[in-house]
């Protein structure tokens, strides 16, 4: 067995099919079927059922799962070898939310990777509750957003604090008021973010806590698409105070203070507990917990 018939089969696994699998890998499909033929031999068993479309069988899948494990082993080992030459170096994959990928992650990108050019970024844009998550399994290296869930399979670090605010129109009815409570907003047409985002669930709970239905006539997926329509006057909205920074300086969009929505949620960053981190992760970490809380709301 080598690492390269790991690789195959993992490869198939996601392709479904032996061609599409030696064209990732570069590769013949006689090449593929050579390998995928040497593991089943060298085991014992049948591991991938050749009908259409190709798919694992119970003990192909098996056999994926500790073939996945071996090949994180693997890229560790190279990481940290790589680490010994003690010049910052690899590939990040941050998860975090839209609104914090627009406000923060350009003013700490572009000065990181100024500084370090070897290190390369990916960002993955998703609600707080799938960063979570992602830092769990391991599909992001990296997450950023609000800490109000909690793993134990995840280590976390505040960096800022946010609140979420009520916003409309300069043209609204309520753009004059500088304070109202939760109880003026019974009747207001409201434009929330979808039920998965931490700024909803929050919006949800202020309102049950004080028996009231809000009069939510639109939901979308993100802050952005939220202000855009706040901003046409389609209704008022409840979202992050950072992501309404250039709004409020534009004068597009006018916060207005609600008694009851005055609630600091804390911002950080999230990596996994007990996972490796390469010299590009902890020279990012490391950036990123340095920063001053002012470099991320002073914008304000």
């Amino acid at each position: 067995m080598n690492i390269n018939q790991l690789e195959t089969l993992v490869t198939i696994s996601k392709t479904l099919s032996f061609r599409k699998a030696g064209e990732v890998l570069n590769l013949t499909q006689p090449a593929v079927s050579a390998q995928i033929k040497s593991l089943e031999d060298e085991f014992k068993t049948i591991l991938v059922d050749r009908n259409h479309p190709v798919t694992l069988t119970d003990r192909g899948q098996v056999f994926l799962k500790n073939a996945e494990q071996i090949l994180a082993i693997v890229e560790q080992l190279k990481q940290k070898l790589s680490d010994l030459n003690q010049i910052p170096q690899g590939h990040i994959i941050l998860g975090t939310t839209t609104s914090i990928a627009i406000q923060i992650l350009p003013r700490v990108l572009s000065y990181f990777q100024n500084q370090f050019p070897l290190i390369k970024t990916s960002i993955s844009s998703m609600s707080s509750t799938q960063v979570l998550s992602s830092v769990e399994n391991g599909t992001v290296d990296v997450g950023i957003g609000y800490l109000t869930d909690r793993s134990p399979q995840v280590e976390t670090s505040v960096l800022y604090y946010d609140t979420f605010e009520f916003v409309v129109a300069p043209a609204h009815p309520l753009a004059s008021a500088s304070r109202i409570t939760i109880n003026m907003l019974k009747d207001v047409p409201l434009i929330l973010l979808s039920p998965d985002t931490l700024g909803r669930r929050f919006t949800d709970r202020i309102f049950r806590e004080h028996g009231l239905e809000p009069n939510i006539v639109m939901e979308l997926g993100s802050s952005e698409e939220v202000k855009r329509m706040v901003e046409l006057n389609m209704g008022a909205a409840v979202v992050s105070k950072l992501s309404i920074a250039e709004e409020l300086r534009r004068g597009t969009l006018k916060m207005i203070r609600v008694t009851e929505l005055e609630v600091s949620h804390p911002v950080g960053v999230m990596t996994k507990s007990g996972r490796y981190v390469n010299s590009a992760m902890r020279q990012f970490l490391n950036d990123l917990k340095g920063m001053p809380e002012d470099q991320f709301i002073g914008s304000e």
